[in-house]
């Protein structure tokens, strides 16, 4: 059975997976460390953790592990979790701008993310700056990985 989870506490686009969920009849679960409003709707779902330090994250790849027969795409923009998850045996880990994050990938991801945090660290962080602001385009890219994403599970 396919599944999608959500690293819900930043998640810009929980309103899209739902929509996409509901269309395609695939159950939902936020993981989060607070309450977030979710539609009542028998599809979704929501896992609220304690508020120690990964403890979303900690769920979500115990939760993908621990139920391996089924198909999970995980949602997230937490590189270090999207690895874990992938390693634990997720069938998608998708970015909430539609970037998807593979076994081919993700490692090259990871180098990037440590050396990005460090240049913000030292002298030139401010320089730097964070990702680019959330857009339009993202948000219709995730679109179209996810429904590709499901319709290549589903077979």
């Amino acid at each position: 059975m396919l599944h999608i989870l959500i690293d819900a506490d930043a998640c810009p686009v929980k309103d899209e997976i739902y929509k996409v969920a509901w269309r395609y009849h695939v159950p939902v679960l936020l993981v989060s460390n607070s309450a977030i409003r979710i539609p009542d709707h028998p599809l979704i779902s929501r896992k609220i953790v304690n508020d120690s330090f990964d403890a979303a994250d900690d769920y979500i790849v115990a939760h993908v592990a621990d139920h391996a027969a089924d198909k999970h795409i995980v949602i997230t923009a937490d590189i270090l979790l999207a690895d874990r998850c992938l390693k634990s045996g997720a069938a998608a880990v998708i970015a909430p701008n539609g970037k998807p994050f593979t076994p081919d990938s993700i490692g090259n991801a990871v180098a990037v993310r440590a050396i990005m945090a460090d240049l913000r660290a030292g002298a030139v962080g401010d320089a730097i700056g964070g990702p680019p602001p959330f857009s339009k385009a993202d948000r219709s890219r995730f679109l179209s990985a996810l429904d590709q994403h499901i319709v290549r599970l589903s077979r």
